[in-house]
């Protein structure tokens, strides 16, 4: 609330557009990007399936959107009737409806205690300029998650590419939810 207040006393609506998001709603994310028909008929392996998943969307069980800790946030001011968010780098690049928002953030976020956990540095994640994550709460959650609890987590869900995942789950642990752009 302090973010936004401060974002607004400098002239932006910030809001968010997705906050927490439940295990069932990853899934539903999950296998509709794995079961998608091939593109121009060459059908991808499951790893490289996987691959193209984990670049922008998390793998159910692991999304930081889960710890209730992470956000992705638009300006509100800037929407115009009609406009469709679509949560993507030019909408925060300079002349998008959102970069002066993303440049204020980009100053002040870290008063508040919020980071950029992709900013495409270090994560294997593709850059998000909309999701923070509040890090006095998240880096808590983030060192109790463990391969164990999500492989737990995965074993009774009705998974697309379920056994390509749990082979190489403590690889994908490593690169897309440890690896993270530290505030």
């Amino acid at each position: 609330m302090q973010l936004r207040a401060a974002a607004s006393r400098a002239g932006f609506d910030l809001a968010a557009v997705s906050a927490f998001r439940d295990f069932a709603r990853q899934l539903t994310i999950w296998n509709a990007k794995y079961d998608l028909p091939a593109a121009d008929g060459v059908a991808l392996k499951p790893d490289q399936r996987i691959d193209q998943i984990l670049q922008w969307s998390a793998l159910p069980g692991a999304s930081r959107h889960h710890w209730g800790t992470d956000l992705d946030l638009i300006d509100r001011a800037q929407l115009t009737p009609g406009y469709r968010v679509q949560l993507v780098s030019e909408e925060y690049s300079t002349g998008g409806p959102f970069g002066a928002a993303a440049l204020w953030l980009e100053a002040n976020a870290a008063r508040f205690g919020f980071f950029r956990p992709y900013r495409g540095i270090r994560s294997g994640v593709q850059a998000e300029p909309w999701h923070f994550s509040f890090a006095p709460v998240a880096e808590g959650a983030r060192r109790k998650f463990s391969v164990p609890l999500l492989q737990a987590a995965l074993g009774e869900a009705g998974l697309s590419g379920k056994q390509a995942v749990l082979a190489r789950l403590e690889q994908i642990v490593a690169r897309y939810v440890n690896s993270i752009d530290l505030p």
